[in-house]
């Protein structure tokens, strides 16, 4: 059985008779793209977490009106339920230092960032906050700025740029099982991926810190090149093995970091302004972060942009889920694809959570499972131990 067909993800409910409901196609999101885990990690306090909550639309009258939550009476009782999930978990790393973990919205089908309330916190407590915006400057770092900074007020005042040589190998076409050979001719192929993320964040106003995640298998031939590429555009490289060092492993890249921030504040500017319309914003994103050429909508995604505007959310940013692997929506497409056709199938409006998805070529917000998956691996032995997690 294809667990990845498009049949298993599409759900017609409805069909029992009229105490059922009006037949329809619905579907399953993974929690990480659901509404609720973006409304978590944008609310500011439990009474902006209510409001977001009882913004959320669940229904659509027959002549097409929305129901919210609100007018289920469900957000008090949603409140109650995330009350405690609000609030931010404290851990520590190995070396006891303190980290908030809070939030895991996907930043290929969501915005990709940790909680507003954890970043307040850590703000509150530290002098130097890091956080993380995943999948890239087209994803989680577009997202992190033109979603979570827009809504919340946030800026931030340093912006480091993780890569690979593996990574970038990769993007040059090396195949997986070849990534650990050197080739700097593919590496300088791939390179081109770095620049282009390079260069969207300098749309922002930040110029990036390059750290190079260094592995045991870069050779000092490709991690020059990497750096000599970095220097082309104006932006410091630093190598890190904190993965394999810890903190002493980062130590190069904290002073240039420590240095960044003695410097004054970038000026950032987020790529669009809220008055622009629902289109506009996906293809300001399109081709000027993606290198896209075009941005066709299905007759369903102007649909409903038209019914969005009309219920007066055009001011929303925009959430754009595709394929993580590529600047395009094709994950073969690699390196830096120019003057490609960006495909939006679908709209979503996220009342709640303040900003409205769209849907790219073939990307799924309820991934598939793998041919075979991993737990089917998973068992106990004969002495009771458990085998086949790793």
């Amino acid at each position: 059985m294809d667990l990845n067909d498009r049949a298993l993800r599409n759900v017609i409910v409805g069909l029992g008779g009229k105490a059922n409901g009006t037949p329809r196609e619905t579907g399953f999101d993974i929690t990480v793209a659901s509404e609720i885990m973006a409304v978590l990690c944008l609310a500011e306090n439990l009474d902006d977490l209510q409001k977001r909550l009882g913004d959320i639309i669940v229904a659509y009258r027959f002549d097409e009106t929305p129901v919210t939550a609100r007018e289920l009476g469900a957000d008090g009782a949603m409140t109650v339920l995330l009350k405690d999930a609000m609030l931010p978990n404290l851990i520590q790393t190995l070396e006891h230092n303190p980290v908030f973990i809070h939030g895991g919205p996907f930043a290929n089908i969501a915005h990709g960032c940790s909680s507003v309330a954890a970043t307040r916190a850590a703000l509150a407590v530290s002098d130097v906050v890091v956080t993380e915006a995943g999948f890239g400057a087209d994803l989680g770092g577009e997202k992190f700025l033109d979603i979570k900074c827009r809504l919340s007020g946030l800026r931030p005042d340093a912006a480091v740029l993780v890569c690979t040589v593996r990574a970038l190998k990769s993007q040059g076409g090396v195949e997986k099982t070849e990534l650990n050979t050197e080739s700097v001719a593919a590496l300088q192929k791939g390179a081109a991926n770095l620049v282009r993320h390079i260069q969207n964040l300098q749309q922002f106003g930040l110029t990036p810190v390059v750290c190079i995640n260094r592995f045991p298998s870069d050779t000092e031939e490709e991690i020059e090149a990497v750096k000599s590429l970095c220097l082309q555009f104006g932006v410091t490289v630093v190598c890190a093995e904190h993965w394999a060092k810890g903190g002493h492993g980062a130590l190069d890249l904290a002073q240039v970091i420590a240095e960044e921030l003695a410097k004054p504040s970038p000026v950032v500017s987020l790529l669009y302004p809220d008055e622009a319309t629902l289109e506009e914003k996906v293809t300001t994103v399109a081709t000027r972060l993606y290198g896209a050429q075009s941005v066709t909508f299905s007759a369903e995604a102007k649909k409903q942009m038209a019914a969005y505007a009309e219920m007066g959310f055009a001011h929303l940013p925009v959430c754009i889920a595709k394929t993580p692997y590529s600047f395009s929506s094709d994950p073969k497409a690699l390196g830096a694809p120019e003057n490609h056709e960006l495909p939006v199938r679908e709209m979503r409006l996220m009342a709640g959570a303040g900003f409205v998805v769209a849907v790219c070529g073939d990307v799924m917000t309820m991934p598939g499972l793998p041919a075979r998956p991993a737990a089917l691996n998973i068992r106990l032995d004969d002495d009771g131990l458990i085998e086949g997690l790793f």
